[in-house]
Parts: structure tokens; C-alpha cells; sequence
């Protein structure tokens, strides 16, 4: 079950860190919202150490579908009417920047870079549609209405953004990685003020950033009452149709699509970690229907950080750790989330203000409808009575015969059959 990224690059290798050392700042993890920091704080010459525990690009950034956009889903509508006009459009101006600095750094990289028009299309709902094209405009931006053809179904419409990107995210990273100051199998076991403690070193900090996925200090924040994770699931198939462009069902039960090379990547089955859903079937019955000639070359899953309000939590940890910064919830955004993180966490680490940063505040209200049912299904594993614990929180594990592995319904951490930890938030193996 490998990604057709990890198929096609060797990425760079690095040593384990052993010792003590001293940094201005320790990014911990090596995926791709940790690299894009440390590259943008070395080009400001800032002094810097990455600790990722495994290898870098080895956790969720290797099974992405590499889109770059600024359109995730149908957000705008939704935003205009909970946030206003004015943070709507900042929420679009920051992931536009961002794939704009897509746009600038793959210039000189060799990583499949091509630029797209992304589309979110809907099967029965003209409505919804509407609403969103209507929102857009309220807030200045020319979304096209178009009417899909390439896709092989029927749809109403899909509202579109032109000047996107698709890319081989790994291609990417391997050459931002380049000549960073990172240390693998460097996974940190234990943290207090101005320190991390590792297997065989001690990391002394002036400031830190969070870029773990799902964050890994469970003291303060709360973040495991605001966020939840999603499994999602990917097929690449030859013999089908490419399609041009980038698409997404705005239903999240929907199929998306995307074409790399001659393969065609159709991605759905979604559902919350630990809970049953579609998986790869739903996405092989699909193809067997509107496929029938394809053959399936690789399949693979990942796994999102789904904030209460849809937008991700960018910024101080908590008030508490004021030495301390976070990059989550990127609700299944994880490119152009990834890079507006990334330049608004090095801006504020060399004391820049960042035009987006208040948009993106982890600190902001919780009183959100999905708060009560991620506190309900925390109670509910809590309280259910199996062997199998997650020793992030003590929730109950459900076995995913799919994938083989036991999953927490709580906070989405993931073990393999003989205990050994895959996903976080829990930071070691079981017992």
C-alpha cells in the first residue's frame, strides 16, 4: 500500500541527533509543513534544528493527492456568513499566496509542477453552487461556472478557480530538504520549558513549533476537543480517461479527481478514523462501473486533522505557551494549508506581522456544534470496555481490517498489529 510518490523518488537521509545541543528553534516533525519552515527560516538566517522521529516525508505528507488550491470545497459561503466579508477574504487572499509561492519556488524544481484549474462540482445541488459563486463575488473574486465534461457522470455544474496547481509533492520536498539542518529517528519522548528530551539527546530552545500533524502536547490548547480525523482514500488508475483539470464532489461522500502522468487518481471513501466508511471498495466499485477497462496500479490512504470551523489552527499554541507555535487542522487542505502556515510561523518568529495570522488563531472561540460530538465520542471510547487502549487518552481502539490496524476513534492515532505507533497524536508505541 505504497503512494505512487513514494514509488517514484528516494528522498534524502539524515542523521539521528545525539548529544546536547542548543537552538533558537526546534521544529518538531519532518513532513511537509515542518520542512517549509525550516527552509524559510534558513533563508532568513535564523538558527533553527528539526527533530522528526521516524524519516522525513514518512508520515501523512507522503499520501497526499498534490493538489495546490485555494478552493477547499465549498467554504466561502459558509465563511461569509460565520466570519464576515472582511475574514472570508483574508481566509482566500492567505491560501492564494500561498499558491503563489508554489508558483515561485517550482520554477527551479524538477517536480511535475503544472498549473490547473480546480473545480468543485455537485451532482444535484445547482443551489449550492450558486450560493458559493454568489459568495465569491461578495468578497471580490471572479469564480468560473462551468459545466463539467471530462468527468464520465453527469453533474449539475461546479464553481471553479483558475491559476491552481498539481504537482509530486515528495519530487518537491526532496529539493527543499536539501541542506537543512535536520535530524531523523530523532523523535522527541519528552518536553518541558525550554527543553526536549530524545533517546540519546537533550535539545535546548528558545522557541518551538508544533509541526506534528495532530499536536502532541495534550496541557494545554485543547485540541483534542477541537479537532477530530478523517481517513480518506486514493486509487491510481491506467487505461482511464485523464481528466485536465482538478475536481472535487462538494458532497464529502463524492469522489475527487486528479491526472499524473498517465494515470488518473480518483480519491473518496472518507470517513471519521476508527469508524467504517467506503475505503477502497467504494472507490473499486466506482471504477468497475465508470472505469470498466482500467486497471488499478497503486492505492493508498490519508489521513486528515478536521478543525471545529473549518479553518485551520495556525499560530501561538496556547496563551500559556507563549514560546510556542502550531500548524493542525488543515481539514484536507494540507498543500496550500502546509505553505500559508509555514510563512505565517517564520513571520512571526522574526517578530513580521503577517496580514493573516488573527484568520487563523488557534486561541478562537470553540463554541462550535462539532465541539459536543468530538467531546461525545471521546466519552462514549472512554467509557467502552476492550483491552485495547490508546495511550493517548485511554480511548478504545477499533480494529480496521482494511488496513490492519487498531484506530482511535478519539483523536485518530493508528497502531499497527504488533502495537507499533503510525499515526498521532500518541507519542510511543502500545504497551
Amino acid at each position: 500500500m505504497n503512494s505512487i510518490w513514494t514509488e517514484s523518488i528516494k528522498m534524502p537521509h539524515f542523521d539521528k541527533l545525539e548529544g546536547e545541543v542548543k537552538t533558537d528553534v526546534l521544529i518538531i516533525g519532518g513532513g511537509i509543513t515542518g520542512l517549509l519552515c525550516a527552509y524559510f527560516l534558513q533563508e532568513r538566517g535564523v538558527d533553527y534544528l528539526l527533530a522528526e522521529g521516524r524519516t522525513i516525508c514518512s508520515g501523512v505528507t507522503k499520501n497526499t493527492t498534490g493538489k495546490i488550491t485555494a478552493q477547499h470545497g465549498l467554504i466561502y459561503a459558509d465563511l461569509l456568513e460565520k466570519a464576515g466579508s472582511e475574514k472570508t477574504r483574508m481566509y482566500l487572499d492567505a491560501n492564494q499566496e500561498a499558491v503563489e509561492k508554489y508558483f515561485a519556488l517550482c520554477k527551479n524544481i524538477d517536480c511535475d509542477f503544472e498549473e490547473k484549474t480546480n473545480y468543485v462540482y455537485s451532482l444535484n445541488s445547482k443551489s449550492k453552487l450558486e450560493r458559493e459563486a454568489k459568495a465569491l463575488g461578495k468578497i471580490g473574486y471572479d469564480a468560473l461556472l462551468k459545466d463539467p465534461t471530462e468527468l464520465p457522470f453527469s453533474t449539475v455544474g461546479a464553481v471553479g478557480f483558475a491559476h491552481q496547481a498539481q504537482f509530486h509533492p515528495l519530487k518537491f520536498l526532496a529539493h527543499i530538504a536539501e541542506g537543512l539542518n535536520i535530524y531523523e529517528h530523532t523523535f522527541v519522548t519528552e518536553l518541558s520549558e525550554n527543553t526536549a528530551l530524545t533517546e540519546r539527546a537533550r535539545i535546548t530552545y528558545q522557541r518551538l513549533i508544533f509541526a506534528t500533524h495532530f499536536p502532541i502536547d495534550n496541557k494545554h490548547g485543547l485540541y483534542f476537543l477541537k479537532m477530530y480525523q478523517d481517513r480518506s482514500y486514493v486509487i491510481a488508475l491506467e487505461n482511464a480517461p485523464l481528466v485536465k483539470d482538478m475536481y472535487i464532489n462538494e458532497d464529502k461522500r463524492g469522489m475527487s479527481f486528479r491526472s499524473y502522468k498517465d494515470l488518473l487518481l480518483v480519491g473518496g471513501g472518507s470517513h471519521r478514523t476508527g469508524k467504517q466508511g467506503g475505503k477502497w471498495q467504494e472507490l473499486r466499485t466506482y471504477a468497475g462501473k465508470y472505469y470498466p477497462r482500467a486497471k488499478e496500479r497503486y492505492y493508498w490512504a490519508a489521513q486528515d486533522c478536521m478543525p471545529l470551523d473549518d479553518v485551520p489552527y495556525i499560530g501561538l499554541y496556547s496563551k500559556k505557551m507563549p514560546q510556542c507555535y502550531v500548524a493542525s487542522g488543515y481539514h484536507k487542505w494540507g498543500m496550500s494549508s502546509a505553505m500559508t502556515a509555514a510563512m505565517i510561523l517564520t513571520d512571526k518568529i522574526v517578530g513580521k506581522e503577517n496580514p493573516y495570522e488573527e484568520v487563523f488563531c488557534p486561541s478562537r472561540s470553540i463554541l462550535k456544534p462539532q465541539l459536543f460530538s468530538n467531546a461525545a465520542e471521546s466519552a462514549v471510547n472512554l467509557l467502552a470496555p476492550t483491552t485495547k487502549r490508546c495511550p493517548h487518552l485511554g480511548c478504545a481502539l477499533k480494529w480496521n481490517e482494511a488496513e490492519h490496524s487498531w484506530d482511535c476513534p478519539c483523536h485518530g492515532s493508528r497502531f499497527d498489529e504488533d502495537g507499533g505507533l503510525i499515526d498521532n497524536p500518541a507519542n510511543g508505541d502500545l504497551a
